[in-house]
């Protein structure tokens, strides 16, 4: 216990400032020219000018959402900063540590999500692709607790997880979605530290997420991002980067 609540002071006290200063320099996932790297659905995915482009047309409208998947490997451990420039009608996502879905003939992605909406209602917030869907919402720090029918799903009612517990308010939410551009280029952060995950939009904390529910977590896995069912859309990323951070000496939670 001890060593929990001094991790969870440490993380809470962590400024943007700090989590940039020392450490590895950020290696480039996107050369900003080709797709090298990455792998998805070609009618979806392209790059224009200097940004990966990510489009739902009329002709190419889908059942189930796509997946641009990164190709290399990656530490456990992880800073990510991306931009993006999402449509008013669009619906993406940056998914990470997440497992590729077998069996369908598409590219497709179950895991965490730094989720991203044109209506700005959803961004920043952290939903679980395909797994226990929301886990916190804007301006929510929560705690996943272990459950004692492990592996269960029986708790994801009403595109929510259920069992989750909202531990502090980050900050009103519609406050914190004004802090978002719409229509225009924002800059998405990821921290994921052990089983601790925050997103940061334009350096506003958005959600934390500590994941203490073993049967469902995932500590390492894969990064994508999404292209989600619905109108015609577009999503653009650009200067994705990433570099690995220190794990923390002992993991959140009871």
């Amino acid at each position: 216990m001890k060593c929990a609540l001094l991790v969870l002071v440490l993380w809470a006290a962590t400024s943007t400032a700090a989590l940039h200063a020392g450490g590895p320099e950020f290696t480039r996932l996107f050369d900003g020219q080709t797709l090298d790297g990455w792998e998805g659905d070609e009618p979806f995915w392209r790059v224009r000018e200097g940004a990966i482009l990510g489009e739902i047309t009329p002709d190419t409208r889908i059942g189930k959402n796509r997946f641009l998947i990164y190709q290399r490997e990656l530490p456990d451990d992880f800073e990510l900063v991306a931009e993006f420039r999402v449509s008013r009608e669009g619906n993406s996502g940056i998914n990470y540590r997440s497992k590729l879905v077998e069996g369908i003939d598409f590219h497709a992605l179950a895991g965490y999500q730094c989720d991203i909406d044109g209506q700005m209602r959803y961004t920043g917030s952290n939903y679980e692709e395909r797994i226990r869907t929301t886990l916190a919402g804007i301006g929510e720090s929560v705690v996943l607790p272990q459950l004692p029918d492990a592996g269960s799903l029986r708790y994801a009612k009403g595109n929510q997880w259920s069992a989750r517990k909202i531990v502090e308010q980050l900050g009103e939410a519609d406050g914190l979605r004004k802090q978002v551009k719409v229509n225009d280029w924002n800059e998405a952060r990821i921290v994921a530290r052990g089983n601790v995950l925050e997103h940061y939009i334009n350096n506003v904390l958005m959600s934390r997420v500590v994941d203490d529910d073993t049967a469902n977590r995932r500590l390492a896995g894969r990064l994508g991002v999404q292209v989600h069912v619905g109108p015609p859309m577009t999503i653009e990323y650009r200067t994705i980067r990433l570099r690995a951070i220190e794990p923390a000496s002992c993991e959140v939670g009871p």
